[in-house]
């Protein structure tokens, strides 16, 4: 991979974005060749391992903030970013600036092996691991990218593993079926480290259990080793192995995020032995001021706008939970793009029978599901449809054309709520 001498913030990720160019690919023989080439940082501090179709940000960013509050310095890597590559690689809290950008590129750029050119994952990959290890933090928090098995995040050894939960997704690279999805993000179970879930499908969860018990990793699923329940509002009561926390408040949006709350919970008792410094104050400090863009977010109150990322199916139900709960007296206007490998149809059919009036987009990636397909299906379910394929332009037209009391929702993949969020911050919006 090219690396002239003097390159800058922008050409350095132009050369890293142009890695997507191979696709996805696989298997750990060159994220490990790499790493060693760096000196193998990631054997220097302590990690957490989170794999699952939904919920893993939501999780990810939550353990951190707990530990960030117990005292802890923190690294954080998850994927996608949404407006900057930098908000991908975080330690405690802030996002890596652009001249470290530009150091771990030529850091990682120094220490390729031969073989085959990395792809982009496996790159920022190892610039997260790297970055980490330089900053010696105490705790890492890793999010994988796709499956779990063959991730390239899998080269790490974690004190303890999470799967949020699976639902069908990435077929092509992970299997047309929940045992044979399940197979690959148990895959991230390390032997005799324990492991958290919130896998509900039996199907499912016996191909997790199976994998536990033969690595001897002791499994703590939610429902049955560990429970919540709600209480009024968004206060719920953790009922785990040893702990009860009552009157536990999460900062994020959505009755499912006590579902991830419970397992970000199961994961600090199991954490107490090797993180001492997490209390029941840091735990519940962690949880309430945590925040997650583009996940059931407000950006604005006056207008109302929401973004939601919803970019797969269990996504947009839960998205249509909240709505139906939420906003049910609302005209909404859903600005909507959605990428060419999601169940679109069900995702809209879902959706759209919520919606006043739709605007179909697309982001700016090669992967974006072309507008008229979308509209296709919208216009057996939405009277009033049209199409705006610049993302910012079609949040600005939703907004001049809002109600005083209407929602602007944009939801349907977090490329799209990334380039709206961007939109916004270079226009933002006057309040109504």
């Amino acid at each position: 991979m090219p690396m002239p001498r003097r390159e800058t913030h922008t050409e350095c990720l132009e050369r890293m974005f142009s890695l997507r160019r191979f696709g996805i690919k696989l298997g750990l023989a060159t994220i490990r060749r790499m790493l060693a080439g760096l000196g193998n940082p990631h054997q220097r501090y302590s990690c957490i391992h989170i794999a699952g179709t939904n919920g893993k940000g939501s999780v990810a960013s939550s353990l951190a903030a707990v530990l960030m509050c117990s005292g802890y310095r923190v690294g954080l890597y998850t994927s996608p970013h949404l407006v900057r590559f930098n908000e991908r690689i975080k330690v405690d809290g802030e996002d890596i600036s652009d001249a470290d950008i530009v150091r771990l590129y030529r850091r990682v750029c120094r220490a390729l092996p031969g073989g085959r050119e990395p792809t982009f994952f496996e790159f920022t990959t190892a610039m997260a691991l790297d970055e980490f290890g330089r900053r010696k933090v105490d705790w890492a928090v890793i999010e994988t990218g796709m499956g779990g098995r063959l991730d390239a995040t899998n080269v790490l050894t974690p004190e303890l593993s999470i799967i949020t939960n699976v639902s069908l997704e990435h077929r092509e690279y992970l299997g047309h079926s929940l045992p044979a999805i399940a197979f690959e993000k148990a895959g991230i179970i390390k032997r005799r480290r324990p492991v958290v879930t919130g896998v509900r499908q039996a199907s499912a969860f016996a191909v997790v259990e199976q994998t536990a018990r033969k690595k001897s990793a002791p499994v703590y699923r939610l429902g049955s080793q560990f429970r919540v329940r709600r209480q009024s509002g968004s206060r719920f009561t953790y009922h785990g192995m040893d702990h009860v926390w009552p009157d536990m408040v999460t900062g994020l949006q959505g009755d499912y995020q006590t579902q991830n709350a419970a397992l970000v919970l199961a994961a600090c008792e199991l954490l107490l032995t090797r993180a001492p410094l997490i209390s029941p104050q840091s735990i519940r400090e962690g949880l309430l001021t945590n925040r997650w863009p583009g996940r059931l977010e407000v950006v604005s109150e006056k207008p109302l706008i929401m973004f939601d990322g919803a970019h797969n199916l269990e996504a947009a139900r839960q998205l249509a939970r909240h709505l139906s709960a939420h906003f049910r007296e609302r005209e909404i206007t859903m600005v909507i793009g959605i990428l060419d490998d999601k169940p679109y149809r069900s995702m809209l059919r879902l959706l759209l029978p919520m919606a006043t009036r739709l605007i179909i987009t697309q982001a700016k990636i090669n992967r974006a599901l072309p507008a008229e397909k979308i509209e296709a299906v919208a216009r057996t379910l939405v009277a009033d449809v049209r199409i705006i394929p610049d993302v910012g332009n079609a949040l600005r037209r939703a907004i001049e054309t809002a109600t005083p009391d209407s929602l602007t929702l944009v939801a349907g993949s977090l490329y799209v709520v990334g380039e709206a969020k961007a939109a916004l911050e270079e226009s933002p919006v006057q309040p109504g």
